[in-house]
């Protein structure tokens, strides 16, 4: 909902948004999307002008998505607008087929698809959408964008956030020589964000070990570097593409911590070091550092000021999952801030917020860090990689870290007495046909009720906020009922008779 306020001296109108989001990424447009879907009114202040850029695109901009993500934009009918996945399996050069095709990686070490064993995964059915899929970063912003003004989502680029301060029932932000209000600020201005810096937030973590380029190059002698993924006794190189580089230089972070340039020469020099060969790069055309900085806000809230993304943890990019918790958060903030603005939200419930994302936070963080740790130049560090490549190569080890990398794993501690509770709602397949996450694309909370309860019925018709499906499908897991929040997680579920009086502390937990 948007308040307009007007000045009776100056006639001139003022606008009271909802939600101000500080960055037009992925993220902070996910999110802006989720709280337009609730009728908020939202306004985006980017800081670039241009949405598109070198490094947005293949292969700089290259992502790859797990399931907690697929299966997020698949329930709001995003999933199927991504089209790189559909002809874009592998994106590297010696990427093999059939069994030992490469999954995934934990340090470079690689999971193959004939070693995992699913059937470990017993509440994924048939019909789930797939454990991961390649996008870029452009096309999955270009997607979210394209939703937001749809949803009535107001984007200015340009406006960097230069100042804000809170208020008695708001915030003040200025931005782009101009003053904006709105009920809620929320930072999802990346790593350096101004959100996070202005806003009394701590950043918590451990300092890096290696500097990380990516680079787009020429080179004269080709044949010298090997495609893929190479770890060696002084670092890590890949080559994903002729010419398309990624090396990780165990050197404490220093270069990256200088702001120096990178040039041909200084590339060169380290891409020699690292490789162990003569190699010489005839043409630089592109280059970006980063490093394996691992941080981490304490609290994702102050006031009135939220963290999303970037803003609120950094780590090393290392198997992707970056993106996808900055997503998962998003997906997790915007139903309970939309509740809250619409005076919905049973207390506690924005709070929850923190206390369900900052641990699983905090999880990708220490992943980030022990990949670091075994792919360092030293021999604990090979003794550790060694054992842990004989444990990837096994079956159990193999799903293990698939699950962890695709998110297959990934569970909210919600204190449930069910192993789903706290866990992404199976798809579900109706005897129509249509499927639960089908359901799910106006963002609100579902009761399924598969015993067809009219006590359920009866009670779920006091909620404004939840939508009740009886219904059979053609595989139930052995439950009863199941209720689910906006998000797509199981709040509560049963396999025995319902419990009429759990069933309604669990609804009142999460819906008014």
């Amino acid at each position: 909902m948007t308040t307009t306020l007007k000045n009776k001296k100056n006639k001139h109108t003022h606008t009271i948004y909802d939600v101000i989001i500080s960055g037009a990424g992925p993220v902070g447009l996910f999110l802006a999307c989720e709280l337009a879907l609730a009728k908020c009114s939202v306004l985006i202040l980017e800081k670039a002008v241009d949405a598109h850029s070198t490094l947005k695109q293949l292969p700089f901009g290259i992502r790859g998505l797990s399931a907690p993500t697929i299966e997020a934009l698949y329930r709001r009918g995003l999933l199927q607008e991504l089209e790189i996945h559909k002809h874009l399996k592998n994106p590297h050069q010696n990427a093999l087929q059939g069994p030992r095709r490469q999954s995934g990686h934990f340090a470079g070490i690689p999971f193959h698809d004939g070693d995992i064993d699913t059937t470990q995964w017993k509440y994924r059915l048939p019909g789930s959408t797939t454990t991961s899929l390649i996008t870029e970063m452009e096309e999955l912003e270009t997607v979210l964008s394209r939703r937001a003004a749809t949803l009535g989502v107001e984007i200015k680029r340009g406006f960097a956030v230069t100042g804000f301060h809170q208020h008695n029932g708001g915030v003040t932000v200025q931005a782009g020589g101009q003053s904006s209000e709105c009920k809620w600020l929320v930072g999802c201005d990346g790593s350096r964000s101004v959100v996070r810096k202005m806003g009394g937030f701590e950043f918590a973590g451990t300092e890096p070990e290696f500097t990380g380029y990516s680079a787009k190059v020429d080179i004269f002698n080709p044949e010298l570097l090997k495609p893929g993924r190479n770890v060696t006794p002084t670092g890590m190189y890949m080559q994903s593409q002729p010419g398309y580089l990624a090396i990780q230089d165990f050197d404490g972070g220093a270069f990256h911590g200088s702001a120096k340039p990178v040039t041909r020469e200084h590339l060169q020099e380290v891409l020699r070091r690292v490789s162990n060969t003569e190699v010489t790069i005839s043409t630089l055309h592109i280059a970006s550092t980063w490093t394996d900085r691992a941080r981490q806000a304490t609290s994702y809230r102050n006031g009135r000021i939220l963290l999303a993304g970037d803003a609120a943890h950094i780590h090393a990019p290392l198997g992707g999952q970056g993106l996808n918790l900055g997503l998962g958060d998003a997906m997790n903030l915007g139903w309970k801030l939309a509740a809250t603005i619409q005076g919905k939200a049973p207390e506690g419930l924005l709070d929850s917020y923190g206390t369900e994302r900052h641990p699983i936070g905090a999880q990708v963080l220490d992943w980030s860090r022990a990949q670091a740790a075994i792919m360092k130049p030293e021999p604990n560090a090979r003794a550790l990689h060694a054992i842990i490549t004989d444990l990837i190569n096994t079956t159990d080890g193999a799903t293990y870290f698939a699950g962890r990398v695709w998110g297959v794993s990934t569970q909210i501690n919600l204190n449930g007495m069910h192993p789903l509770v706290g866990c992404s709602v199976p798809n579900f397949e109706f005897e129509n046909g249509t499927k639960i996450g089908e359901l799910m694309q106006d963002g609100r909370g579902i009761l399924l009720d598969f015993d067809h309860n009219t006590s359920i019925q009866k009670l779920v018709s006091e909620y404004s906020q939840i939508d009740y499906i009886s219904a059979t499908a053609k595989e139930q897991l052995g439950l009863c009922a199941a209720l689910i929040r906006p998000d797509g997680i199981v709040a509560w579920t049963t396999d025995n008779v319902v419990d009429i009086t759990e069933l309604q502390k669990a609804m009142a937990k999460w819906f008014l």
